[in-house]
């Protein structure tokens, strides 16, 4: 980040991605390659991009937080499992070297694109198993340990996490689509916050180009609201899709 005009383009990147969170999701894939192209080197931008997305998080758990009655049990499972894989994740990313993370990147960013794609049908066969007569948890360890997993990829790189999450949950148990999202709301923001957390006290953290995307993200997230009704989610999603693409084949081939 060299000039006020760089934070005025990364800012308007994250103005964009918080409509396409709002409307889709998938705005990671859009702000990392960014902060990249800005001269960000490859850690700082994971780093940071986790710390402004956080309060995002926030705001979708707070939103959902009626759904979560009668699902304290759950959450007193998953929640732990979220931070410490957040917490783990965060290490990890902090301990991985600069060369080391561009190898990876174009496949962490592929993976987010494919999860991407695959989401309209996740969600519908989430949708179509509905709820059932069985205890709302089913193998408590399981679903624990796949949340921990999930997590630590949330801390690592977070694009795409939300998918995760919902794929485990709709895996494990036998509930509406609704509530599983709530609980998925929850656990993002806690795999995120903690990680944003951790990663307060490194020194990898763009404070300035933090606080800027997230008000920014806050601010598409509204303007993504307003526009939900009126953009088919389904086809920005697959323009996210091909841009994700794009951006993880470019990382690639380089």
């Amino acid at each position: 980040m060299n000039s006020e005009w760089d934070l005025v383009f990364v800012g308007i990147a994250a103005l964009v991605a918080g409509a396409v969170n709002a409307i889709a999701g998938g705005g990671t894939l859009i702000t990392f390659p960014i902060l990249s192209a800005l001269g960000v080197p490859l850690v700082a931008a994971s780093v940071t991009n986790i710390v402004a997305l956080c309060p995002g998080y926030l705001g979708g758990a707070v939103a959902q937080a009626k759904e979560l009655r009668g699902q304290t049990r759950l959450l007193w499972i998953l929640l732990p499992m979220a931070v410490i894989g957040g917490l783990g994740g965060g290490a990890l990313l902090l301990n991985t070297e600069e060369k080391s993370f561009r190898a990876l990147v174009p496949f962490l960013i592929l993976g987010a694109s494919l999860l991407m794609a695959v989401q309209d049908p996740l969600r519908a066969w989430i949708a179509r198993r509905g709820p059932s007569a069985k205890s709302a948890v089913l193998g408590g360890i399981g679903v624990a340990i796949l949340i921990a997993l999930a997590a630590l990829y949330g801390g690592y790189f977070n694009a795409g996490l939300s998918i995760v999450v919902m794929g485990v949950l709709g895996l494990m148990l036998d509930e509406s689509f609704t509530r599983l999202n709530a609980v998925k709301q929850v656990v993002s923001f806690s795999t995120t916050g903690a990680a944003a957390v951790f990663f307060v006290f490194s020194a990898e953290v763009l404070w300035l180009t933090a606080v800027v995307m997230a008000l920014a993200a806050l601010a598409g997230g509204n303007l993504g609201g307003r526009l939900a009704s009126r953009i088919k989610p389904s086809t920005l999603r697959w323009c996210v899709v091909a841009v994700g693409t794009l951006v993880g084949i470019t990382y690639l081939v380089r």
